[in-house]
């Protein structure tokens, strides 16, 4: 008799996913769904959310007949320093102004990894920052601050 097997990673994943979708799918329920030619507010989230519950089956489906790899160590270095990041820019961003904040997310976003050397995380920063201010300032003609009111300006 062969014995049950499944990939527990992806059953994880799957399981998230649906639990997601059931999530926001009843959040967004509350609103107007409307129909597909005259779409209401809660249209679109139901949509992404019923999408997003496909792919939570797909997922544990294909769990079923794969045998997959255990579940590794977990990457804290990664999620202390890549969770924050945002975070940390919404909060500074109007204060600090756009272009210190996203220095500064960049920067600390940069440390996730443990082979990131110092002058390599203020030089990607640095042109990060350059590139985005040019995409946002004079590409997309975005009204922001580039430097804040904290710094004085």
């Amino acid at each position: 008799m062969k014995s049950f097997r499944f990939d527990v990673p992806n059953v994880i994943c799957g399981l998230l996913f649906i639990a997601l979708a059931l999530f926001f799918g009843m959040q967004s329920y509350d609103l107007d769904l409307g129909t597909a030619f005259r779409m209401g507010p809660g249209y679109f989230p139901f949509v992404l959310a019923c999408c997003l519950a496909l792919f939570g089956l797909i997922l544990i489906i294909q769990s079923v007949r794969v045998e997959g790899e255990a579940i590794g160590h977990i990457a804290w270095r990664g999620m202390l320093f890549i969770l924050p990041a945002p975070i940390f820019f919404g909060f500074t961003v109007r204060g600090l102004g756009f272009v210190p904040a996203l220095f500064l997310t960049a920067l600390i976003a940069c440390f996730a990894s443990s082979r990131m050397k110092p002058v390599t995380a203020v030089l990607l920063s640095a042109g990060l920052t350059i590139f985005c201010f040019l995409v946002f300032s004079y590409g997309l003609n975005l009204p922001f601050r580039s430097v804040g009111p904290w710094l004085g300006y």
